[in-house]
């Protein structure tokens, strides 16, 4: 069953006019999403909680494929038997299960080993990228095709993603990821209280259609660059980040590490280059 992404709430305005009163306002729904995983041959399969974060219902399959991937746990979308609600009759839908097929069988003791916090709570930086690359055993191409788009280019990303930004239209309380190809025109745009879940549905919709890796395409995060922003980035192979709010500096470390460009401030047609600069022209 699928719920809703927004909710009606009374509220009192408060005015500087002093004519305060009440009216309806929508916010932005948030509620707890625990993955499990399961894994192992057939005669010994093995259940596993692997994470809980607070999401904004909806696209909840996209969510934890785009998890599992960019935490290196899977590699292709075919590896992964099925996703499904628990059964539970206490709230059903705040419980995802994903059934690996049997041959696939996930290092769970390198999974929990190179889990690392995010930037919110602190983190090592050059122990966070070595895991990384570790995890997703990734590398840069020294056989990449150059790509060159015009700086013009950029400044009409933001308006045109707020064109599809439904829900953020209503509340003002969202994060939004989106995906461009390199003429501007948008793929997919995905929502949700968490930036890196905004980012994990948005992957786990590219790599269900067959579509990464995203090599030849423009991220576009309305807020902030984080480092694991960057990471899950990294692991779909984009190479084109441009952010609305600021990049951290272990964002910009990352971006320099693995050959992204990486893009902060986007807004009134202007933006800073923080990586990469040999991307952008005009």
């Amino acid at each position: 069953m699928s719920k809703v992404s927004e909710s009606e709430v009374y509220i009192l305005k408060v005015q500087s006019t002093g004519a305060n009163q009440s009216v309806q306002d929508i916010l932005a729904v948030e509620e707890p999403l625990e993955i499990r995983l399961i894994y192992g041959p057939a005669e010994n399969r093995q259940t596993k909680s692997i994470s809980i974060t607070m999401r904004t219902p909806g696209h909840d399959f996209e969510l934890a494929t785009g998890f599992l991937f960019t935490e290196g746990i899977v590699n292709h979308y075919e590896e992964i038997s099925k996703i499904y609600h628990s059964p539970s009759l206490l709230n059903p839908d705040n419980i995802l299960l994903v059934e690996l097929k049997e041959h696939i069988s996930p290092d769970m003791i390198k999974l929990e080993r190179n889990f690392y916090t995010t930037s919110s709570c602190g983190v090592c930086g050059k122990a966070s990228i070595d895991a990384v690359r570790t995890t997703g055993n990734l590398s840069r191409s020294k056989d990449e095709v150059p790509i060159k788009i015009n700086k013009q280019m950029f400044y009409t990303l933001p308006d045109r993603l707020r064109m599809h930004q439904d829900i953020f239209e209503n509340t003002g309380g969202l994060h939004a990821s989106a995906l461009f190809d390199l003429e501007g025109n948008l793929i997919v745009a995905k929502e949700d209280v968490g930036r890196h879940n905004a980012l994990d549905k948005l992957i786990g919709y590219t790599l269900s259609q067959g579509i990464l890796p995203l090599n030849k395409h423009i991220l576009l995060l309305s807020g902030r660059a984080s480092f694991e922003l960057v990471q899950k980035a990294a692991m779909a192979q984009i190479k084109i980040i441009a952010a609305v709010g600021a990049p951290s500096s272990l964002a910009v470390e990352m971006a320099k590490d693995f050959g992204i460009t990486l893009i902060g401030f986007l807004r009134d047609q202007r933006f800073n280059v923080y990586c990469g600069e040999d991307r952008i022209v005009g």
